[in-house]
């Protein structure tokens, strides 16, 4: 598939893909005409970068969660680096952040809903 078709899959603009490509998080095999050629699993990719994009974590990290995703962990410790890891380590916290913060407000609006006469359009609690 062409980048048109990849951003309209993954909600994520073309030029934002060149970027990601840019970063060595996404690659494309190129065409004859020099067109980018995507695969449904790139789909599946970018719409994990993106995830991991929307959530705050920087790119200069997000290769390297997904390569910690995609590699045992034996193997892929043996090649952390101290810096990688102290990186890693803030980040955990700042993510620990945004889940707290996230869950106060989840809980803040569910709770105001569950007051109101339309509290049947809240979805179930997991």
């Amino acid at each position: 598939m062409k980048i048109g078709e990849l951003a309209r899959r993954t909600g994520v603009a073309p030029r934002l893909l060149r970027y990601y490509e840019q970063q060595g998080l996404l690659s494309a095999d190129r065409a004859a005409n020099g067109y980018r050629s995507y695969t449904e699993e790139d789909v599946a990719r970018v719409e994990r970068v993106a995830g991991l994009v929307r959530s705050g974590v920087p790119t200069r990290l997000v290769r390297a969660i997904l390569d910690i995703e995609g590699r045992r962990s034996a193997e892929l410790a043996a090649t952390c680096t101290r810096s990688l890891a102290e990186q890693l380590t803030a980040e955990l916290g700042q993510i620990d952040s945004r889940i707290a913060c996230l869950t106060k407000s989840r809980e803040a609006i569910r709770g105001f809903l569950a007051r109101t006469e339309h509290q049947d359009l809240l979805p179930a609690q997991r």
